[in-house]
C-alpha cells in the first residue's frame, strides 16, 4: 500500500476551489519571488495587446499569444524546479546546478519561440 498525500481526497467543486486557490497564491509567489517571472509578464503585458492591433489573421493572433504564455508556463516550471533543488539543499551540487541550467534553457527555448512566432508572422506580411 502507498502512502497518499494528506492533501488528496478532495473531490468536486471543493477540489476545484482548492486547486483555483493552490493557483492563484502560486501566481503571487511568483509575482513578489521571480524577477524573470515579472519581467515575462511584462513582456505579455506588451506583446499580447499589440497581437490585438496588429493586422494578422486569427489563427496567427492564437498563435502569438499561445507563444507568449508558453513562457510564463516554462517559468513556472523553472521557478519551481529552483526552489525544489533549493529546499533539498543549498550546497552547490553538479545534479542542482544540472537541473536549473535545464530549466533556463527550457525558458530560452520559450523565448526563441517567442521571437521567431513574431517575426515570422509579421515579416510575412
Amino acid at each position: 500500500m502507498t502512502a497518499s498525500s494528506p492533501f488528496k481526497g478532495k473531490t468536486g467543486i471543493k477540489r476545484v476551489l482548492n486547486a483555483t486557490q493552490y493557483s492563484i497564491s502560486g501566481f503571487k509567489t511568483a509575482f513578489q519571488n521571480e524577477a524573470a517571472f515579472r519581467q515575462i509578464v511584462f513582456i505579455n503585458a506588451v506583446l499580447i495587446p499589440l497581437s490585438f492591433v496588429l493586422d494578422v489573421s486569427r489563427a496567427e493572433q492564437a498563435v502569438m499569444v499561445a507563444a507568449c504564455l508558453l513562457a510564463l508556463i516554462v517559468e513556472l516550471f523553472n521557478s519551481a524546479i529552483e526552489a525544489a533543488v533549493d529546499r533539498i539543499s543549498l550546497e552547490r551540487h553538479e545534479l542542482s546546478k544540472n537541473a536549473k541550467d535545464m530549466g533556463s534553457a527550457a525558458q530560452f527555448v520559450a523565448l526563441s519561440i517567442i521571437f521567431l512566432t513574431w517575426a515570422i508572422i509579421i515579416f510575412q506580411q
